[in-house]
């Protein structure tokens, strides 16, 4: 066990003729340089050992400031992603709706020429019947008048007309 402080400051060396015993007070100092070195070793192992840990201590801080700042970069990053995103997002609205509101449009540009060249084209069929309408009218007059009777009654001899034909040429 070593020797503490105390220990030292305790020790009575017995007296010998000359004074102190001095194989006592050497085994004694021996036994002083020995718990000193080991103190010292001790000492010198944990100085090393604190400097270790420190070192690894300043390395993981740096670590850690280092993600910190991958993180707040990563974050920044990210929320400049999301607000891009969004600005994004509403353009891809924005055109989509002016490309329907032009199909729409486009849609009832063509609706309202269809229903104008439907309406032209009743107007057409309209005045096409009624002239169809007074054509056959017109040819079932010409056919029931009475004049298909007489020419049915009137009675030519061919020899005469033959005859006539040659006097006058």
């Amino acid at each position: 066990m070593p020797l503490s402080p105390l220990d030292i400051h305790n020790k009575e060396f017995g007296r010998g003729f000359r004074g102190y015993d001095e194989d006592e007070v050497n085994e004694f100092l021996d036994q002083i340089i020995k718990d000193y070195e080991l103190v010292i070793r001790e000492k010198k192992e944990l100085e090393d050992r604190v400097v270790e840990l420190e070192q690894r201590l300043e390395h993981f801080s740096s670590i850690e400031e280092t993600l910190n700042k991958s993180i707040v970069i990563a974050q920044e990053a990210g929320e400049d992603v999301k607000r891009n995103s969004q600005k994004e997002a509403k353009l891809i609205i924005k055109e989509a709706e002016k490309n329907a509101d032009r199909i729409v449009n486009e849609a009832l540009s063509k609706a309202r020429k269809i229903a104008i060249e439907i309406e032209d084209l009743k107007k057409q069929s309209k005045v096409f019947r009624m002239r169809f309408k007074m054509l056959v009218e017109a040819q079932l007059d010409l056919l029931n008048s009475e004049d298909w009777d007489k020419l049915l009654k009137y009675d030519v001899d061919a020899t005469e007309l033959n005859i006539n034909l040659e006097e006058e040429m």
